[in-house]
């Protein structure tokens, strides 16, 4: 089969998918509509990179599948080219569509062209349904991870290096985005700093809010209680589940999380807002906990509540048996084959 792949990027997610289209034995031909992003020497050997607009690609390659999203860009860009499979990055039909007119729009046009919805979560297909689109037509799978890479380790360098063998250590892995929320968080751990003295926060990279965020850590006086190394490679994400005791996520709006998904692999228990997607990961008192989306205070006390739980080890136990039950990469990727099989039928 020839699949078009079409992205606005080249980034981790869309060379995992490149190279899950090119082992699955397929032509691939990508198209990447900001090709000043691609670093040709990750694509994989078989893939091709192509230039131009969507509609002259599809027609010189005459592909099988047109694989392209997010949903109100790529796919909507393709939605002349069949047959179409779109894709959703999450936060286009969750949270970019709802509040922007001109991607609601492009959004309900690339879903009326789309003879596939690959989604990555159920909260992703009911968001398609209101807008018209049949959940039948939708092939659902997390996007998944490398268990392999992602594991629990016994011990953390990390936390040596920072001196903070005995602390209590948080990790916020998410952008500092609206979206994201990274305020709800940060304030929830600055009103616990002056009574929770053994609190630590890892906060590591960056987004539109950096000078809000860096503002509040400095007035805070609490700044040497809390890593910003700014944004990690890849390489380096294990190190920094590692040496956490509790990752965090207070985003408003979210598709599967692959970072939650990495944090669970790792028998971190999470602590996440209590949003469709993320149900869907963590059940309260089973993999973590939940809480209601943008309240800092709320979000404080189940940071008390995880410091003072015994069960903690058992409970990242389960979110690692979680992981593996539904966020193997290895697994999961099959997925691409049963959309491809379903658009040509």
């Amino acid at each position: 089969m020839k699949v078009l792949y079409v992205s606005q990027q080249h980034g981790p997610h869309d060379r995992r998918f490149l190279a899950a289209i090119a082992e699955a034995g397929h032509t691939c031909v990508f198209l990447c509509t900001a090709p000043e992003r691609v670093q040709a020497e990750q694509l994989p050997a078989d893939v091709q990179l192509v230039r131009g607009r969507v509609a002259d690609v599809a027609r010189q390659y005459q592909p099988d599948v047109v694989h392209a999203g997010p949903l109100h860009t790529c796919a909507w860009q393709a939605r002349t080219a069949q047959p179409l499979v779109a894709m959703s990055w999450g936060s286009d039909i969750l949270y970019t569509a709802k509040r922007n007119w001109l991607a609601g729009y492009k959004t309900r046009a690339a879903l009326r062209a789309a003879r596939v919805l690959i989604a990555d979560c159920q909260a992703v297909v009911d968001a398609a349904a209101e807008l018209g689109f049949d959940p039948a037509r939708a092939v659902i799978f997390p996007w998944g991870i490398d268990l392999q890479r992602f594991q629990p380790q016994a011990n953390s360098p990390l936390r040596q290096q920072l001196g903070w063998q005995d602390a209590f250590v948080l990790l916020h892995l998410r952008s500092w985005e609206p979206v994201y929320d990274t305020e709800t968080a940060l304030r929830a751990f600055l009103a616990l700093a002056p009574s929770q003295p053994q609190l630590r926060l890892l906060l590591p990279g960056g987004g539109s809010l950096a000078p809000r965020i860096h503002a509040l850590v400095k007035a805070s006086g609490f700044a040497d209680r809390i890593h910003m190394p700014g944004y990690i490679a890849q390489d380096n994400l294990p190190a920094y589940y590692a040496a956490a005791d509790l990752y965090l996520s207070a985003s408003r709006s979210d598709g599967s999380s692959v970072s939650l998904m990495e944090a669970l692999a790792c028998g971190l228990p999470a602590l996440v807002s209590d949003i469709p997607a993320n149900r869907e990961w963590v059940e309260a008192g089973e993999q973590g906990w939940l809480f209601p989306v943008g309240d800092s205070a709320a979000l404080a006390d189940k940071i008390v509540a995880a410091m003072q739980n015994t069960d903690l080890q058992a409970i990242g136990q389960r979110a690692r048996q979680r992981a593996e039950q539904r966020a193997d990469w290895a697994k999961n990727k099959l997925g691409l084959q049963r959309a491809y099989e379903l658009a040509v039928a």
